[in-house]
């Protein structure tokens, strides 16, 4: 009896065990979630990383398109719900950011159950942990933005859709009414998903179509109508939208350049790679048996193709990268299905594990250090520059100094006036309106637009600091072209090197704006 086999204790054998056991209770799909969330808490943003992150923030204190509080189309269910999550956590960038860890757990859980119904367990294991070490979606699983939310949303619609699809009609209706809290979230989806939708239900047959149809207009109008109302009434929520469609994409589409939608094509393919990372390479591989069938093949046009028409002919900035991820729930499955194939034909049991598990190295190499907006330096980079202006400008007094600020997605006028709130903080340049020029003006983390810019109470002004790079040098050379040659120097507020001007020039930079004594609409 002593001379029986012990259990083996060493590290192979519990990663064994484990696996087992994993296997027989199905706990993979548990055990991808519990991953996500240890990673995305891990290396989760601290501070408000981009110019939107602060709109939403700003959303929840008040909600008004038409300020940018937070920017059209509004996004309202995902400023109701962060506004429940900041009573629980008491800071708007943690609330935001909980809720893209949330929708990331959501999405790979999904991810496995779409791979698993176009696939094997093997390869819906592989599909989490592709999404696990996605350097994109690593990245919009950290920050307080949309993008995770609308990736999430386009994994579950496209799941309940493709069961609707397969001939399951009890799926209709739960795909209709995602579809229909989707669109609160992200209003796109909606442009994005609708055409899947309505293939799904060309599946279904007799009532259960109709009430499909009903059910998410219902749903639509319970968001639409209280968020019109709180947007001021549907004409000016309206206003606000064609307002931004007309000034940021409306002049971005292809009808501005013929060159365009190449570019935008291009962009696209490396926005996916960065998504997919090493896993890219799997397009290499054969396809996986089961994924050339033709339902298959049209159920993916259907997802697909009017993302990327939009992407490619109407708008898509790099910066915007994660507006990528509604595409990328069904790439997940499919190079997951090239993985499992690729382990199979691997010609040995360690090479086909060893060049998965560099594969993931890289990716994760690439999160970490890549210089990338859409990476951890990037944002980490960001978190020490604007935490040093803070304790720089906090020996500064607001009360006879305007910051002025830029559109920049980092360090731009609205980090400025967010995490200065002491400051009346106003945005450079005036931004035209159909009544004539306006101007965003911050305080107390609150934004008027206002046609009139009082400056009598200011000595100075102070322009807030750019991000280092040739990009924004540039764009600082333009605004000293319209000052006169000695208006501008530099000066130091703690240890940073800023531009100062006294009050009187601040005529020549908001010259439509401008006044020195309060009238209507006046800040």
């Amino acid at each position: 009896m002593f001379f029986e086999r012990s259990p083996d204790c060493t590290l192979s054998g519990l990663i064994s065990s484990l696996t087992h056991k994993a296997r027989a209770w199905n706990l993979y799909p548990v055990l991808g979630v519990l991953a996500v969330v240890i990673k995305r808490i891990l290396f989760r943003s601290h501070l408000l990383y981009d110019l939107d992150s602060v709109n939403f923030a700003l959303g929840i204190l008040r909600f008004d398109p038409a300020s940018h509080q937070p920017h059209p189309p509004g996004y309202f269910l995902y400023v109701c719900l962060a506004r429940l999550v900041n009573r629980l956590l008491a800071d708007p960038n943690t609330a935001l950011v909980a809720i893209s860890i949330a929708a990331s757990c959501g999405a790979v859980w999904v991810i496995y159950l779409l791979t698993k119904e176009w696939f094997d367990d093997r390869a819906a294991r592989i599909s989490m942990v592709l999404f696990l070490c996605s350097p994109l979606g690593w990245f919009h699983g950290i920050v307080a933005l949309t993008y995770m939310v609308e990736g999430f949303f386009s994994a579950l619609v496209g799941y309940l859709c493709w069961r609707a699809y397969s001939g399951n009609v009890k799926f209709a209706i739960p795909a209709a009414i995602t579809l229909g809290i989707a669109a609160g979230f992200r209003p796109s989806i909606a442009l994005m998903l609708a055409p899947l939708w309505l293939l799904s239900l060309w599946h279904v047959r007799g009532i259960c179509r109709w009430l499909a149809v009903i059910a998410a207009v219902l749903v639509t109008l319970l968001w639409f109508i209280p968020m019109a109302e709180a947007a001021g009434g549907v004409r000016q929520y309206l206003q606000s939208f064609q307002h931004l469609w007309s000034t940021v994409a409306g002049r971005r589409t292809a009808l501005s350049s013929a060159w365009l939608p190449v570019a935008r094509f291009i962009t696209i393919g490396w926005i996916l790679i960065l998504c997919f990372g090493s896993a890219s390479l799997l397009l290499l591989q054969p396809e996986a048996p089961g994924a050339p069938t033709p339902s298959r093949r049209r159920f993916l046009w259907f997802w697909l193709t009017p993302g990327m028409l939009f992407f490619t002919f109407v708008f898509l900035n790099y910066v915007n990268s994660g507006y990528l991820l509604v595409l990328c729930p069904p790439g997940f499955a499919l190079l997951a299905g090239r993985g499992s194939q690729f382990l199979t034909a691997a010609p040995g049991r360690w090479i086909g594990r060893s060049a998965f598990a560099a594969g993931v190295v890289a990716n994760c190499l690439v999160f970490a250090f890549a210089p990338l907006y859409c990476s951890l330096r990037g944002v980490r980079e960001f978190e020490r520059d604007m935490q040093a202006i803070r304790s720089d400008f906090h020996g500064v007094s607001p009360d006879r100094t305007l910051l002025i600020g830029f559109d920049s997605h980092y360090l731009g006028y609205r980090h400025a006036g967010y995490y200065l709130p002491g400051f009346v903080t106003v945005q450079y340049p005036e931004v035209q309106y159909p009544e004539g020029k306006r101007v965003f003006v911050m305080h107390n983390r609150d934004t008027q637009v206002v046609d009139r810019l009082s400056i009598r109470q200011f000595d100075r002004f102070i322009l807030f600091p750019l991000p280092v790079g040739s990009e924004y040098s540039l764009y600082l050379s333009t605004i000293r072209e319209k000052l006169p040659k000695d208006a501008l120097h530099l000066t130091t507020v703690g240890r940073e090197q800023v531009l100062t001007g006294p009050a009187s020039v601040i005529p020549l930079l908001f010259p439509f704006t401008t006044m020195y004594t309060p009238l209507h609409q006046s800040y």
